[in-house]
């Protein structure tokens, strides 16, 4: 284990942060020959990839992210062979299921075609929609998950762009029926944005095309899992990793050629202090963060009772009803309120990992989005969706665990104001976080670099930002990884 030591250590690069982007750009660093530390704040790493019993002993619960559909299909991360240092996936049946009202649920199946059938008169179009996407999926992603930069592939990522930049609702006019418009739009409200914002719709493309090429899959045992292979694997590259260390100031650090930073602009600013030329600094002060979440954990006696049994074959089940209601609630969001019937995302991963609970039990977790910073309760209403359409539902219920907004920015304090992503996900800042930059990853200081979501392409356990902050600092530091080794 490294210790802390400014006056006698020197690394090659020194990355604050140990989430899945902290340890990509330390893995990729190290991978080109570099001496690399990771320096971590809490007793653990994992940033929001973290598994913990938070209700009971023996109930694992992931505190942050659980369905992982960028995991598998990360370009970064499947360069590396994480299954020899123990992380397996598990693929429900079913990677959603959406639920209209108390008599209907919608189901996202790995087919195409057999989740089309389920829209009557409206299959044509949602395989017209998605099958250009999930035929070509490998591709897509590696354009979609980097900074803009001249595509691989120009025509496939411009036809992409064309949809994807559209808004979720005016994408949902191609249809005629509740099914899809429904659908599509509890994809889109990852988003968490109103759904007649531009590039909503991107987040419905994506969600929707890696349900159909790939699946949602959950890691064995917890989120967790991936941290432990993540820093297994930085490890056998002779990296280091430093927990329990707070980072004020980041002269405080090892000397080192770069310094890369797994934090949002807020927690950049008060690390660098004066380092970061005035204006930069202001740029960064006018970073936007989005809606927070207030996110509910329980222990289960059994498991949901919903009325629709295809509920229980999807690891994922939105609860919002019609593409009015979905975009009801993050309208009132956006406005400064909850809506009295939230969208809901709910997560029921013991129904298919066993390892998550005793015998014969459960843990569910599920979260609602809330205005930023808001002290808002919103337990009551989180469960009252879930009872609407799973009664008995409360009966089952053994222990639960509540974060508000400001619970979430104390666990990882990149949650700022409990926005879990990183900063809004709005048109302008899906390609200048933080700022309007050639190089958004680099910084005015030479030796400074930013690899958390609050880059491009944002949130998600998929490593890409802290790989392409490795390349910035390859590139502008150390020459080429040949030259580097």
């Amino acid at each position: 284990m490294a210790e802390l030591d400014a006056a006698a250590s020197k690394y090659d690069a020194v990355i604050v942060g140990s989430g899945p982007n902290g340890l990509a750009a330390a893995i990729t660093l190290a991978r080109a020959g570099l001496s690399t530390l990771v320096v971590e704040a809490r007793a653990t790493p994992g940033g929001g990839a973290r598994t913990e019993e938070l209700t009971l002993p023996g109930f694992l619960h992931d505190v942050c992210s659980t369905v992982h559909p960028l995991g598998v299909a990360s370009p970064f991360l499947r360069t590396l062979d994480l299954k020899q240092y123990g992380l397996s996936w598990i693929f429900p049946p079913s990677p959603l299921a959406h639920v209209l009202d108390e008599q209907r649920a919608v189901v996202i199946e790995r087919s195409l075609a057999n989740t089309a059938r389920q829209f009557g008169r409206d299959s044509a179009s949602y395989v017209a929609l998605l099958e250009p996407f999930v035929e070509r999926w490998e591709p897509l992603l590696k354009m979609a998950l980097a900074p803009l930069r001249w595509p691989v592939e120009p025509l496939l990522l411009a036809k992409f762009g064309l949809t994807a930049l559209q808004s979720l609702e005016h994408v949902a006019r191609r249809f005629s029926t509740d099914e899809p418009r429904a659908l599509l739009a509890g994809m889109g409200a990852h988003a968490m944005q109103p759904l007649d914002e531009s590039a909503t719709a991107s987040f419905a493309l994506i969600l929707g095309l890696t349900a159909h090429a790939i699946g949602w899959p959950i890691a064995v045992g917890g989120s967790q899992a991936i941290t432990d292979a993540l820093v297994a694997s930085l490890r056998a590259l002779g990296g280091e990793l430093l927990l329990n260390t707070r980072v004020s100031h980041y002269r405080e650090l090892p000397r080192a050629r770069a310094y890369l930073f797994d934090l949002t602009p807020k927690q950049l600013l008060e690390v660098t202090g004066s380092e970061l030329p005035a204006d930069y600094r202001a740029s960064l002060a006018r970073f936007r963060y989005g809606p927070g979440v207030f996110k509910m954990d329980w222990a289960l006696s059994a498991p949901i009772p919903w009325r629709d049994p295809a509920c229980a074959l999807a690891g994922t089940v939105h609860l919002s009803g019609t593409l009015a209601e979905v975009a009801e609630s993050e309208r009132a969001v956006a406005q400064g309120r909850v809506s009295h019937r939230p969208f809901v995302i709910v997560v029921q991963p013991s129904l298919f990992d066993s390892s998550r609970a005793p015998l014969g039990q459960h843990t569910a977790w599920a979260y609602c989005h809330v205005p930023n910073g808001s002290t808002f309760d919103a337990a009551d209403l989180i469960e009252g969706q879930i009872e609407r359409f799973a009664p008995g539902f409360k009966d089952c219920v053994l222990a639960r665990e509540s974060k508000g907004t400001g619970a979430m920015h104390r666990y990882n304090e990149n949650y700022v104001g409990g926005d879990i992503n990183g900063g809004a996900a709005t048109l302008n800042q899906l390609f200048t976080r933080p700022v309007a930059r050639l190089d958004p990853y680099s910084t005015p200081a030479h030796d400074i670099f930013i690899c958390s979501s609050s880059t491009p392409p944002g949130g998600g356990v998929h490593g890409m930002c802290g790989y392409w902050a490795a390349q910035s600092a390859l590139k502008n530091v150390f020459g080429t990884p040949s030259r580097a080794r």
